[in-house]
């Protein structure tokens, strides 16, 4: 499984990120973070864990195209990335393989997810739709993100994402695998 964290000037929540993944219970996790140039303290915390996790930083054209460079350094067969401010919580990755593994037929899994604040109190459930059909794309994006996993073809095979959307990359991402390919 590989996992991309975009940042940029992450340092007051990117050490949380970064544990969220790395504390995961499956064992074969492949952890990159792109970083598009911080100038506050986030390249001192992902040097502490640089043995666990690759880095690189440097100028880039945002979000979309710092993920999309993160995949193009990585090997996993399950992709999934996780922004520099959110957490994964225990277990999410052998849910999310398990998932995929009970599915075959399907390119994407997605789950049940939390807003929280930015000392973790959670403020409400986000709102997630299943059984995942391609119509409830149509008004509004039903799928979290952070806990959503593809498998690496499909994400590929689509063109990765749109780097030149700046904030519904994710959004446009799920409509392109739905013409294609099967969510669970």
């Amino acid at each position: 499984v590989s996992i991309v964290t975009p940042s940029l000037n992450s340092e007051r929540f990117i050490a949380r990120t970064v544990e969220s993944v790395l504390g995961q219970d499956y064992p074969n996790i492949e952890y990159i973070v792109v970083d598009g140039g911080s100038t506050d303290g986030t390249l001192d915390i992902l040097n502490q864990h640089r043995s666990r996790l690759r880095y690189s930083s440097g100028p880039d054209e945002g979000v979309a195209d710092a993920i999309n460079k993160g995949f193009a350094q990585s090997r996993g067969s399950i992709f999934g990335w996780l922004s520099s401010d959110d957490t994964y919580l225990p277990g999410a990755l052998s849910s999310a393989v398990g998932s995929l593994l009970d599915a075959p037929e399907s390119a994407v899994v997605y789950g049940e997810a939390v807003w929280v604040d930015e000392h973790d109190a959670v403020l409400g459930r986000y709102p997630t739709e299943t059984p995942f059909r391609p119509s409830m794309l149509e008004r509004e994006c039903s799928i979290c993100q952070p806990a959503s996993f593809m498998r690496r073809e499909a994400f590929a095979s689509i063109g990765c994402l749109d780097a030149s959307l700046h904030f519904a990359f994710d959004y446009d991402l799920w409509i392109r695998l739905s013409r294609g390919y099967s969510f669970t």
